[in-house]
């Protein structure tokens, strides 16, 4: 299993935002799926420690993320944000951001042809970049670290439905031509289905569901059947 959450709970400002939290994520392509405001996100974060629960465990292979080292785990197991933010300069000095701090080498070709970028974006102002450009730069520098698990945080949300489908045929592609797995935040159910094996489904800080795809998806769209027949 690449993560386990046993009991987890987390709150914020003094508000609970996760509570009592047990789930599971195998490897391979996973999403965490909810409305606005559920915790997704948080759950996110405490994957690769960029948050800590305030009780529980949180198991990556395993092993406790907190007896990791958190810059290590974070190279290992890297957070590509809903929004793009990219530092100022060429598409190169961006990819080189992350690799340069932890002393790595990297192949920017590479990068940018795995994030569904020709090589020629290298040399181009990054900020002069559409925001599915941004969004695909961002990939780019996360795959400069070698990563073995990628987490995405709504990564189509600030999208169009073309550049969506062009992030997510990215998304795909690199799936099928490497061993990373990835854990998908998003509030689209459809999105959901396209692009993972595995979901989780979370709703007001608690695991509602979890399980293959088709079986999680499936009793979600019964149940909004239900619901219909019972107001009607």
């Amino acid at each position: 299993m690449l993560f386990e959450l046993e009991d987890v709970t987390y709150s914020r400002s003094g508000k609970v935002v996760l509570r009592d939290v047990s789930a599971r994520l195998p490897v391979g392509a996973s999403c965490v799926a909810g409305p606005s405001g559920s915790g997704k996100s948080t759950l996110l974060r405490l994957l690769n420690r960029l948050a800590d629960p305030d009780s529980g465990r949180v198991l990556y292979e395993g092993v406790d993320v907190r007896e990791t080292d958190p810059l290590a785990l974070r190279r290992e197991v890297s957070l590509v944000p809903q929004l793009p933010a990219l530092i100022e300069g060429t598409v190169q000095e961006n990819i080189a951001y992350g690799p340069r701090l932890a002393g790595h080498s990297f192949d920017t070709r590479s990068c940018l042809e795995l994030a569904g970028l020709d090589p020629a974006f290298a040399g181009r102002d990054a900020a002069k970049l559409s925001v599915g450009e941004q969004q695909r730069v961002m990939l780019a520098r996360a795959l400069a670290l070698e990563p073995r698990v990628l987490l995405l945080d709504e990564p189509t949300s600030a999208l169009d439905e073309a550049a969506r489908d062009a992030v997510e045929g990215t998304l795909r592609r690199l799936r099928s031509r490497t061993a990373i797995s990835i854990v998908l935040v998003t509030h689209d159910t459809e999105q959901a289905r396209r692009l993972a094996e595995y979901v989780i489904r979370i709703d007001g800080g608690r695991v509602t569901a979890q399980g293959p795809t088709d079986e999680v998806l499936s009793d979600r769209e019964e149940e909004a059947v239900a619901a219909a027949e019972d107001a009607s």
